[in-house]
């Protein structure tokens, strides 16, 4: 591609492999494309509404897969290092999308695409590799069966580079676990939804990417200022010195101290022994380094290593963070920090997200406990909380599908089903999926992301409610220039949340499918608004304004919400998890803080109103959909 034609950050191409036949294309996106859609969740989505039918098997080789990155995605500059993967959800039957950070979505760019679409099946195990404008289906027998670390090892020997990306699954995504994950280099990935199930139903193991094409910069010396004055100074901000100094993991202290702490499967919210958790001695005890994403110095990923006995953990697989230290750790109530690292370095190398699989692990024990379960059913295994050996050896046992782990592998929702015996009360779910470890009786704008989000229970739909609770803060400073005008408490359930909730929730969408992370921008992260549209500008040349920029977070949403309702959703998916409507158990909050289920849903129903949707079904008025250019899809 020529100076003349190329686009500032961006290809405008896409690459296009046929599994089925062996068959690859390259092909140009419209001119005005990344502007109007940006890249990531909503090109994906385009594609998907465009190309799949309704209510295929998400296992089928009708199903796609599609890598895309951001139209930032691989500029030099902060925060900008992802690329999203779209799919049907075998575990939940609608939208799957994830994003990663990393170095494997910039390699894709500097190979010349944003994106790689995946279609059809191939008849034995294989990996793509693709280096400049090209592609190679290479077969992968001989590294079916393997973790993601010697895998990605026998890739970069076989093709020759050392510093190849690879994104890639483990055993449970060959084994359709159905919330297996994407990982590109050990420590990075598309956690949610069940993508390595998708990737794996496909017969690939991996994608290796290589590139040396140089990305097209329309003001590459304003860029090359930003990152610079960036990396000197954000640390000055408390919030990008915490996320150096602690990465997530400081989220174990401060959701201990309110009694909201996931604990023996939400049952407490104080883990005892809990302390053995925290952030300090985390860091203490294991950490041995902090590393980051591409051209991000903020470096807030974890690196461990430790030796305890006969637990060994290998510090290729990055380290725990936050989720992954509540799920695997105080919601199965282990309070071994070794054991909790390897924990997280098994659901690594076997590819899966640690959330669902330690949900799936907590809901079996709470069953165990209410005699539901008995060890006919669990292979003649005692399940117990705070058991460290018996997690271990579940993970095992899930990645490759092996006898209780059959069932461990499909998600509280189906383990319910499987059950039964009134199990279900037991389950805590949204569309299907397993919340995240974040209580939303303590910040309710998270409890409207769980119950609205596309892809079922998600904390990253928005910043959460204690960025914008006192208006004399910097975050909510920052906010006011998207629109926020109020501060409001975190346990409020009103009309001025809602209203919030939809202007951060546009926001924090943009911000995927450019490819941002959540944490580099404010008012989450420690780069200002007015930096990060002076860093958009000297990228792309485009003129953007806020404004712009949340009508295309609005119009990722829409096209998520027209995706799920052709799948078969409904507002009566939009529901709220039982446990929360109950009191805290522990903690400051205790004996208080139950959502009113018919006030919640006042709430949900005025954020629909601002969404311009039908209160009575949750769908985008045709009004809506056509005042963002989505008539299309009408």
């Amino acid at each position: 591609m020529t100076a003349e034609t190329a686009y500032g950050g961006y290809w405008n191409r896409i690459l296009r492999v046929n599994l089925t036949d062996g068959s690859h294309r390259i092909e140009e996106l419209d001119d005005g494309f990344m502007r109007t859609y940006l890249g990531g969740r909503s090109l994906g989505l385009f594609f998907l509404l465009k190309e799949t039918a309704p209510n295929i098997d998400p296992l089928s080789p009708e199903n796609l897969l599609i890598l895309a990155n951001g139209a930032l995605t691989g500029a030099p500059g902060p925060a900008i290092p992802r690329f999203t993967a779209v799919a049907k959800s075998p575990l939940t039957g609608g939208l799957a999308a994830s994003e990663a950070g990393g170095f494997w979505g910039p390699e894709l760019k500097f190979a010349g695409f944003d994106a790689l679409i995946v279609e059809g099946r191939s008849e034995s195990p294989v990996y793509l590799w693709v280096t400049n404008d090209t592609v190679e289906i290479r077969s992968a027998d001989s590294i079916w069966g393997m973790g993601a670390k010697p895998a990605q090892e026998s890739i970069r020997e076989e093709v020759g580079e050392k510093r190849a990306r690879v994104l890639i699954i483990g055993q449970a995504g060959e084994n359709l676990v159905r919330y297996a994950n994407l990982g590109n280099d050990l420590g990075h990935f598309n956690g949610r939804n069940g993508l390595g199930a998708v990737m794996g139903s496909k017969n690939l193991k991996a994608v290796a990417v290589k590139g040396s094409k140089k990305l097209p910069i329309v003001d590459p010396d304003t860029l090359k200022s930003i990152s610079k004055e960036f990396a000197k100074t954000f640390k000055d901000n408390p919030i990008g010195n915490s996320l150096f100094e602690y990465g997530t993991t400081i989220g174990v202290n401060a959701m201990m101290a309110g009694g909201a702490l996931p604990t023996n499967n939400w049952d407490k919210g104080i883990l005892e022994g809990g302390e053995n958790l925290f952030c300090n001695k985390y860091n203490e005890e294991i950490l041995i380094d902090r590393k980051g994403c591409f051209a991000c110095p903020i470096r807030c990923k974890r690196v461990v290593a430790v030796t305890k006995g006969d637990i060994t953990v290998d510090p290729d697989y990055g380290g725990p963070e936050y989720e992954t230290l509540a799920a695997l750790g105080s919601n199965v109530g282990v309070n071994d920090l070794v054991t909790v690292a390897k924990a997280n370095e098994l659901a690594n190398h076997y590819g899966m997200d640690s959330i669902s699989l330690g949900m799936a692990i907590s809901f079996a024990v709470k069953c165990f406990e209410e005699e539901l379960l008995t060890v006919l059913d669990t292979g003649g295994m005692e399940l117990s909380f705070g058991n460290g050996e018996m997690l271990l050896k579940l993970i095992e046992m899930t990645a490759h599908r092996k006898d209780f782990g059959d069932v461990l592998a499909e998600g509280q929702a189906l383990m319910a089903k499987k059950i039964g015996k009134g199990s279900e009360k037991y389950t805590i779910v949204v569309k299907g999926q397993e919340v995240p470890m974040h209580d939303i009786r303590t910040k309710t704008g998270v409890g409207l992301g769980y119950v609205v989000s596309d892809i079922g229970a998600d904390h990253l739909v928005a910043p959460h409610d204690s960025f914008f609770t006192t208006e004399d803060t910097w975050s909510f400073g920052e906010a006011r220039k998207l629109g926020l005008t109020t501060a409001v408490d975190a346990f409020e359930l009103t009309e001025q949340k809602a209203k919030n909730f939809v202007i951060i929730s546009r926001y924090a969408r943009m911000l995927d499918i450019i490819g941002g992370c959540f944490f580099g921008f404010a008012p989450r992260g420690p780069m200002p608004v007015d930096t990060m549209l002076a860093m958009i500008r000297a990228i792309t040349g485009w003129d953007v304004t806020i404004d712009e920029l949340l009508q295309a977070g609005d119009r990722g949403i829409v096209l998520s919400r027209i995706y799920n309702f052709r799948e078969g959703f409904s507002k009566d998916d939009d529901q709220l998890p039982d446990k929360y409507t109950e009191n805290m158990v522990e903690g400051p909050f205790e004996g208080t803080l139950a959502i009113n289920r018919e006030e919640f849903y006042r709430y949900r129903d005025h954020y629909y109103r601002l969404m311009g949707w039908n209160t009575e079904n949750a769908y985008p008025t045709s009004q809506h959909i056509r005042e963002l250019g989505l008539e299309e899809f009408l």
